[in-house]
């Protein structure tokens, strides 16, 4: 009898189904809803701005893990790859948003991303003049195709992708990607660096020697990114300058020598000890102990001490 009351009580799922298609609700699943938009997308009939749509509607999607598998199988990653060649801007920058979301933390995606041309025509991308939005989008996808994939930060570097990325910091109108190229180049050095000191079984020897053929550090130094990660100090934004810091104190091991005979980085750096001293006092003032400048001031003596 208690089944009874249940059942009155909850409609089974196909009567519930029924009731919606009658009302016209379909419960559509993300499956047929990326069908759909990669229908769209692909279409000679649809509007570029109905293009652009369908593209910025597919990163929503795509970011879930399975789902850009699936995306992966019903050749939306190779038809949005293709799309980075558009010569609509608005079409390669969407293209390379949905690319990057596909790729973050998706090995399976990753493969695939590199075997289908995508790493060369980001790199075009960002040696080539584009609008700055397009670039930023490039450069998004690019950190998400290099993190955690040695693979492909070694055809990176075979193809001078960091000739590329150096080149940004010749470009005017560029500066709001200097520090996310820098932040790129720190988290792939830290990287290769936590895996290096790991306790790590056999499954990871196999990572580490695929690390090992990634030679980052010998590159950085010979194309002096040493001193252009250090100008970057002198911008006025304390989150930026944090990044900064950070990279320079991971550099630090293999640029001591450039570093030490840098007169602009050592002014720099005693500038930014005093600015950080009165800062942290103030906060101290206010009463905290371990504050945000207090770390700052931290990092910038312990880099003068170094050196």
């Amino acid at each position: 009898a208690h089944e009874e009351e249940v059942r009155k009580k909850f409609r089974p799922i196909e009567q519930l189904k029924e009731e919606f298609e009658k009302l016209n609700v379909k419960m559509e699943t993300d499956y047929e809803i990326m069908v759909k938009l990669i229908g769209k997308f692909n279409s000679s009939a649809s509007t570029l701005d109905e293009k652009v749509a369908a593209l910025y509607d597919l990163e929503y999607y795509v970011h879930q893990v399975d789902n850009a598998k699936d995306f992966l199988s019903m050749g939306g990653l190779q038809l949005v790859i293709d799309g980075l060649n558009s010569t609509e801007a608005a079409l390669k920058e969407h293209a390379a948003f949905v690319l990057g979301a596909a790729l973050s933390s998706n090995p399976k995606v990753q493969i695939e991303a590199i075997e289908g041309g995508a790493l060369q025509k980001l790199l075009v991308i960002l040696a080539t003049e584009q609008p700055l939005p397009v670039k930023k989008k490039a450069l998004f996808a690019l950190s998400s195709m290099l993190r955690h994939f040695p693979y492909a930060q070694q055809q990176f570097l075979k193809l001078g992708g960091l000739q590329v990325l150096r080149s940004l910091f010749r470009q005017k109108g560029m500066e709001t990607l200097h520090v996310r190229v820098v932040t790129l180049l720190y988290d792939l050095i830290v990287e290769k660096m936590l895996l290096e000191d790991s306790q790590h079984g056999d499954h990871m020897e196999e990572k580490i020697q695929q690390y090992r053929q990634v030679k980052l550090v010998p590159a950085v130094v010979e194309q002096d990114w040493c001193v252009v990660v250090s100008n970057l100090l002198a911008v006025p934004e304390h989150d930026t300058r944090e990044k900064v810091l950070k990279t320079v104190s991971v550099l630090m091991a293999f640029c001591k020598e450039r570093y030490r005979g840098d007169q602009a980085l050592s002014t720099t750096l005693s500038l930014l000890r005093s600015e950080y001293e009165e800062l942290a006092a103030e906060e101290q003032r206010e009463g905290d102990k371990d504050g945000y400048f207090k770390e700052l001031l931290g990092s910038v003596n312990t880099i003068i001490q170094e050196l």
